[in-house]
């Protein structure tokens, strides 16, 4: 493929991890949003085989310096990154992009400070009557609990993904198992905590794709296949120790979901995209109550797209198999959905 403007690159930009996440190390955990070199290099050998000109920048302090003295040349950025490393206060990447006038894949800065402040995310799913758990957000650690939140809760970081911050122990019973959990949240990542309540349920995760978005097959964890003494979450042992042990025997995909079931995770996941202003691609997480109570989770943008060589266990590459799209054509379809809000930029 290859559908840019003569002489124009592809920018990829991401994050390189620079140790891999370890459950017992919590330094670890702050890089658990980012990629390994490994496959950052397979993800542009991809780019490559569809006939770009890549031109990769990596996410720090020096991006903007470098997209400046090369946006003559640059038709489109695929942008894989959320965060600038090493910017205080943090910038994230849209920004950057937005401030360089380079056209660039998925939301802009705007949208994108709101999905990834999982508090600021939930007020606007709320306002706009799509379902998500009650929540108390913690600054300082010492705010008194809101009596409405009834244990056992769950403690998050408020701006992270990929599991980071959110093991076994992030379940607590008791106000002192809280508030130990709410200092490791805010003295590990230097961020608020988020709290909710814990439900027990299925869970379930959906990747999206255009503008208006295709839904792809819903894909369901099994954690009924987890180890004894693990809750049944994605938490950090889970997402990086037992699904790459478990593979795809790990997942249902598509879910075995009735037709209303699937009926009411689609119309809900429309409606987070379209009351958070979402665009081209990301992949929305849900959890269903005891009751049959669907409330969305969390908002991945954007959402990982790890290549089949390294894993078989990344989720949108995973429901894009099901529906029949290699990562070729994936890759393919995420750049073009893109292109297609700026006319003009192709061949």
């Amino acid at each position: 493929m290859q559908n840019l403007l003569p002489g124009k690159k592809l920018t990829f930009i991401y994050n390189v991890r620079h140790s891999y996440p370890d459950p017992e190390n919590p330094l670890t955990f702050t890089e658990t949003d980012f990629d390994d070199q490994e496959t950052i290099d397979t993800f542009i050998k991809h780019l490559k085989n569809l006939g770009f000109d890549v031109l990769p920048v990596e996410s720090d302090i020096k991006a903007e310096e470098t997209l400046v003295r090369e946006k003559a040349n640059i038709g489109f950025v695929l942008n894989y990154s959320e965060e600038v490393v090493g910017s205080h206060p943090k910038i994230y990447m849209a920004e950057v992009l937005e401030r360089t006038g380079i056209p660039f894949s998925g939301c802009p800065n705007s949208v994108q400070r709101v999905i990834i402040n999982k508090g600021k995310m939930k007020e606007v799913l709320l306002s706009s009557g799509v379902a998500t758990l009650p929540f108390q957000v913690m600054e300082k650690g010492d705010e008194k609990l809101n009596p409405e939140l009834r244990f056992p809760l769950i403690v998050k970081p408020i701006a992270r993904g990929s599991s980071a911050g959110i093991t076994n122990k992030s379940i607590v019973k008791s106000e002192g198992e809280l508030y130990r959990q709410i200092e490791f949240v805010l003295e590990t990542f230097s961020e608020p905590a988020l709290i909710e309540p814990f439900i027990l349920g299925r869970e379930f995760s959906v990747a999206m794709l255009g503008n208006p978005p295709e839904l792809f097959p819903i894909i369901e964890p099994r954690h009924d296949k987890l180890p004894k003494g693990y809750y049944p979450i994605d938490s950090f042992e889970v997402k990086w120790q037992f699904e790459e042990e478990l593979g795809e025997d790990y997942f249902t995909c598509p879910a075995t979901v009735d037709p209303d079931l699937k009926s009411k995770i689609e119309k809900m996941c429309l409606d987070t995209w379209n009351a958070l202003g979402i665009r081209d691609f990301a992949r929305i997480d849900l959890r269903m109550d005891n009751d049959g109570n669907l409330f969305v989770l969390d908002v991945n943008s954007p959402p990982g797209l790890i290549p089949p060589e390294i894993s078989l266990t990344s989720y949108f590459p995973m429901e894009a198999r099901v529906k029949g799209i290699d990562y070729e054509e994936l890759l393919t379809k995420i750049i073009e959905t893109g292109l297609k809000r700026y006319p003009g930029l192709q061949s």
